[in-house]
């Protein structure tokens, strides 16, 4: 298997959007970067295929495509000592798998994703949103916290 970045970008001079990625077993949450990836946005929840996960990842490039997005940073649920899991080892898989579905013009990165679900459900309990909406945003919102992370990690790590 390839090696999985779970920091900043390999070329973060690179133009374009950033495609936030969170993936859950029922739920895959989206985020897009504004075009001077600055700012993470929600974006959409996409619900998962039973088994499929060429068609999960058939969605998200069409998401990708629409949206001239050339990175994808996916969560990568390490657990809070750091370690690679099961569920880190079940994320690099379908990374890589993704990966192979973008192609060459997208890149795909890995990034820590810790308390990124933690994080977005207190800001809408905060929000006073009622359980039930929660439930409907939690994970593109969760993936907005990832991608926001990755965005203001990759400009402290670009040289300026």
């Amino acid at each position: 298997m390839g090696e999985v970045s779970a920091g900043a970008p390999e070329s973060p001079g690179l133009p374009g959007r950033v495609l936030g990625i969170d993936l859950g077993s029922v739920r895959i949450g989206i985020a897009l970067s504004d075009p001077t990836r600055t700012v993470a946005s929600p974006h959409a929840v996409l619900h998962r295929s039973r088994s499929d996960h060429a068609a999960d990842h058939r969605a998200i490039v069409e998401i990708a495509e629409a949206e001239a997005v050339t990175t994808i940073v996916v969560g990568l649920p390490l657990s809070l000592s750091g370690a690679t899991g099961p569920a880190a080892l079940a994320a690099e898989a379908e990374i890589e798998e993704l990966r192979s579905t973008v192609g060459a013009d997208v890149e795909v990165v890995a990034h820590d994703e810790r308390l990124t679900t933690v994080t977005a459900e207190r800001s809408l309990g905060a929000a006073r949103m009622s359980r039930s909406r929660r439930r409907e945003v939690v994970d593109k919102v969760a993936a907005a916290v990832m991608l926001q992370s990755w965005l203001d990690r990759s400009w402290l790590d670009t040289p300026r």
